[in-house]
């Protein structure tokens, strides 16, 4: 259990940064609009320099023109290692002695922006943030409280440094068939129940953008004198906007996983892991810190950090562009309510009962009774109409927007539109199966012997994997939990439809499953 602060326990108020929603001063602006760690390699970009240390390609795109095919001529120039740079490192003219290097003023703003005391940039997607986070828990303790619908690389992280799970079962809607969130009063009830619990760590907001208490959730987390970890991955752009809920790191949660390019625009696998406020945020730091340097490569990618950089001064500094994709998100909803065959689920998710608000950004459109399956709607809108979905389930099809990338309204609701309508409605296959039964330990039975058996065979056996239908990552089933059969069908349907792929997978298929030999 983390120790803190006499204050902790006494329920003394800790300063937190002002919401987004207040006014923003210009002071802030003027901070805001800058991005040292961008200017800072663009600066050394334009050097003629003979290069003569790693990358291979040297900056030249004649040394690796396929590659520059792929990224530009500008960004091998700009493809810099750690150590040399003067970016990160207290080296060259760009940096005196003793002063903050363009990198750690970069994530000094980003952590202004967020409401955060601390940010630490990542490459490795918020999949790595959540080996970080699990690791940190492990240095508290041996236990935790944990949402069971976590995202697979929190189940990875838990498993790999033998962390014990106390799992709370959130909402689900096995109609839509997606995972929704926890409430306070379960948290409460799970650590009562669990008093050796380290740490709560859940997720908010959802795949389908249902939003937890979070300020609920850490108070009760706190007076059990526990830190809160909240995998933020899919609302890195909570905050930041006056049209968008309040982030994680302003509402009291300790240790924040954001995943930037989900939302937010940088590149794919850049991220950033935030510290909350407070005497249980600052009694982690140092340990964050260790982790984070122990997780990260030490050829951390110049490009990706600096897409940090930029994509926070932009979402920051033109507040119109979430603005307008709030609105195009907004005019689909208007569209799909008023049409005769598909239905907003939005009512649906904020009725499950943990949720106080949704992400505008994601708009779940219910496909029962339209004539068409999810998955159906998703493959033709690809297959005819080149527009690229980001989920469907039977009985569902999700839209993820940009927050600063407003969509194109009438392509997507012309081509939605044009979707065949069945004159009898088509079976849907079930959606969301139960959580399997628990045999052993999550690290009991990732270590195990494992034998390799067909699907029928694989009934009623050990799971040695996760196995999580993708997107969404959150595991259908766990290592050390029985098959079910309706666990093994719906694993092997989501596998066969033309967008299907099941993370941990033994093969594509699921011809075949990895058990604990017996």
């Amino acid at each position: 259990m983390l120790t803190t602060s006499p204050a902790a326990d006494s329920g003394a108020d800790t300063t937190v940064p002002a919401p987004a929603e207040a006014p923003v001063d210009p002071s802030f602006a003027e901070r805001q609009s800058r991005a040292p760690y961008v200017d800072a390699l663009r600066s050394l970009s334009e050097i003629d320099w003979q290069r003569i240390h790693v990358p291979g390609h040297q900056a030249r795109a004649e040394n690796a023109p396929g590659v520059a095919s792929i990224v530009g001529e500008q960004a091998l120039r700009m493809d810099f290692p750690m150590l040399f740079s003067g970016v990160d490192q207290q080296t060259w003219q760009l940096v005196t002695p003793g002063r903050r290097t363009p990198i750690m003023e970069a994530q000094e703003l980003a952590a202004e922006a967020w409401g955060a005391s601390r940010t630490w940039f990542i490459t490795t997607g918020a999949s790595g943030g959540n080996h970080v986070a699990t690791t940190v828990v492990r240095g508290l303790g041996t236990e935790l409280v944990v949402q069971r619908s976590v995202h697979s690389s929190v189940i990875d992280g838990i498993t790999h440094v033998g962390l014990t799970p106390h799992f709370v079962h959130g909402a689900v809607d096995a109609g839509l068939g997606c995972n929704h969130g926890v409430t306070a009063q379960q948290v409460e009830e799970a650590l009562t129940a669990n008093p050796a619990s380290a740490a709560v760590y859940i997720v908010s907001p959802s795949y389908f953008g249902a939003v937890a208490d979070i300020a609920a959730i850490a108070d009760v987390a706190h007076r059990h004198g526990v830190p809160l970890v909240v995998d933020e991955a899919w609302g890195s752009h909570f905050g930041l906007h006056p049209g968008l809920p309040t982030n994680a790191a302003r509402l009291g949660a300790d240790l924040v996983v954001s995943s930037t390019h989900k939302a937010v625009g940088s590149l794919t696998q850049s991220a950033m892991i935030q510290l909350g406020h407070g005497p249980y945020a600052e009694a982690l730091e140092s340990l964050v810190d260790r982790v984070v340097r122990s997780y990260q490569s030490t050829s951390t990618s110049a490009l990706l950090l600096a897409s940090l950089d930029e994509a926070r001064r932009h979402i920051v500094t033109h507040p119109e562009r979430v603005a307008e994709a709030i609105a195009s998100a907004e005019a689909v909803r208007a569209l799909v309510k008023a049409d005769r065959r598909f239905r907003d689920a939005t009512p649906d998710i904020l009725a499950s009962p943990d949720a106080i608000a949704n992400d505008p950004f994601k708009v779940a459109i219910d496909t029962r009774g339209a004539g068409i399956t999810g998955g159906d709607a998703h493959f033709q809108l690809l297959r005819d109409h080149r527009i690229y979905c980001e989920l469907s389930t039977p009985s569902a099809l999700l839209l993820l927007v940009g927050a600063t990338s407003p969509l194109d309204v009438d392509r997507f609701w012309t081509a939605l539109q044009a979707l065949p309508e069945a004159e009898i409605e088509p079976e849907r296959p079930i959606s969301l199966p139960p959580s399997c039964e628990r045999a052993m330990g999550l690290d009991e039975a990732f270590f195990a012997d494992v034998e390799v058996v067909d699907a029928a065979g694989a009934v009623g056996r050990v799971s040695a994997d996760s196995l999580a239908a993708y997107p969404p990552g959150v595991p259908n089933v766990l290592p050390g939990e029985v098959l079910s059969a309706d666990a093994v069908a719906f694993l092997r349907g989501t596998a066969a439809t033309p967008t299907g792929y099941v993370r941990g997978a033994n093969d594509p298929a699921l011809d075949t499953f990895r058990v604990v030999a017996r």
